[in-house]
């Protein structure tokens, strides 16, 4: 923890600076503060069609080596609920039993939105309140029990979160007739019941933002009621990385006031992207040096952040470039890779030791590791929505052992390129000519 408090104390004075400055990064290559957490091995696929499956991508799916995968409209669209002729309730699990058995072939695990309501428990709106809040806790200790449960798929460390975006789908608020509260309370109530289950994790809201009046609310509600809550979770859409660290700020300040929770509640971005709206930058460089630059800012402060989404939906005028948030095009279209992919396929090749990297600049941003082999890694980019910053970046390494060493750069989307360099000290420089959005992993190893 002591850790992480500097590194949120660091970043936000650097963040703090109104001018803009250029970087000039200093990477110590024998100080680690830790592992590396890899947040963006976390992905999300939203409800583009009810009958999408990811068996047509799964190479592409696991070649991005994902930990936990989010489904949301597991409800809606495969109705686990349904309803006899005699009016009792019933379960079938199969249609959403074939997608989670595609993300366990991914190598990953699930995180279920608990949303929306199957129609059968719905009054003409699924985003609606149930029919039956006895029948809305049965369906999440069912769900639990049939996906945790020994005697079911027997899956460990599944999450499971309460609705999807409550404040915008369905206009949920924390109180009056229409309360998430009461929402949340019946499920919470419902994995409580939850018998002969694996570990999982428990908790919600997913709100559109980091709200202070459901942050507020929410936590009061289930300190009072004594509720299980093991993760917060929001999403967060914004051209800006700045703002993505500023709400894991914000939540671990918030989170001091209830000390009951402040070790055991975990921050979850369970979306984000560059803007919540199509635009054409999806398909472009500019998101893959967003997707960088956030990383670089919010690692190691939070160990999942839901990249949204995993693949297109179809465009109705057939186009296959959309602007969608996909980093794969429609499968109409070949599943192609747009260069987010690209740019989680090089964070992912950071090996598990993390660096200390200082020196960011107002639009380059780093994060550095040593690999399995001892090679020293740094991943960089140039991120400028505008598409005017141009940099070239001077680059220390330090406390090197003297002697000649290889830098491999690997621009996004280009060939490795190999420069022989030397140092009589212990520190080597190096300076790096950056083009708006572009994006390069740096490998120095010794000769």
């Amino acid at each position: 923890m002591i850790s992480l408090r500097l590194h949120l104390d660091t970043v936000q004075n650097f963040l703090g600076l109104a001018r803009s400055v250029p970087a000039a990064l200093v990477i110590d290559t024998q100080t680690s503060p830790g592992p590396l957490v890899r947040p963006w091995r976390s992905l999300a696929q939203g409800g583009e069609a009810p009958a999408y499956q990811f068996t047509p991508v799964l190479p592409k799916l696991q070649a991005l080596q994902p930990e936990y995968i989010r489904l949301d409209h597991i409800y809606d669209f495969y109705e686990p609920m349904t309803r006899t002729d005699a009016g009792t309730l019933q379960y079938d699990w199969s249609k959403l039993d074939a997608l989670l058995n595609q993300i366990t072939v991914a190598g990953a695990k699930p995180f279920l939105s608990l949303s929306y309501l199957p129609p059968t428990l719905a009054n003409g709106d699924i985003t609606g309140i149930p029919q039956s809040w006895s029948a809305w806790q049965a369906l999440v200790q069912a769900t639990i029990e049939h996906v945790s449960g020994t005697s079911g798929l027997n899956l460990t460390d599944v999450y499971y979160e309460v609705w999807n975006e409550p404040d915008l789908f369905g206009r949920w608020k924390t109180y009056g007739d229409k309360d998430y509260l009461t929402l949340y309370l019946y499920a919470a109530r419902g994995a409580a019941a939850a018998k002969n289950v694996q570990p999982f994790r428990f908790g919600g809201p997913a709100t559109s933002a980091l709200y202070d009046n459901w942050l507020s609310r929410f936590f009061n509600h289930a300190a009072q009621n004594q509720l299980r809550l093991d993760f917060y979770s929001w999403h967060q859409y914004s051209a800006k990385p700045a703002e993505f660290f500023d709400d894991l700020v914000k939540f671990y300040k918030f989170l001091q006031a209830y000390p009951q929770y402040f070790s055991t509640v975990e921050p979850i971005i369970s979306e984000w992207g560059l803007t919540s709206e199509n635009h054409p930058f999806y398909d472009t460089e500019v998101a893959a040096a967003h997707t960088v630059a956030t990383m670089s800012l919010v690692t190691p402060a939070i160990k999942h952040a839901f990249v949204f989404e995993i693949q297109d939906g179809k465009d109705p005028a057939g186009q296959e470039f959309w602007g969608r948030w996909g980093l794969l095009t429609h499968q109409d279209f070949g599943s192609r890779e747009k260069p987010r992919y690209q740019a989680l396929r090089l964070l992912n090749r950071l090996g598990p030791e993390r660096l200390d990297v200082s020196g960011f600049g107002t639009y380059v941003k780093a994060l550095a590791a040593k690999d399995a082999a001892g090679a020293i890694q740094l991943l960089v980019t140039n991120y400028d929505p505008d598409g005017k910053n141009t940099e070239t970046v001077p680059i220390q390494f330090t406390h090197l052992t003297p002697g000649a060493y290889h830098l491999t750069t690997e621009f996004l989307g280009r060939l490795p390129s190999n420069t022989l360099l030397a140092t009589t000290g212990a520190t080597l420089s190096h300076s790096l000519p950056l083009a708006p959005n572009a994006t390069a992993l740096l490998t120095l190893s010794p000769q």
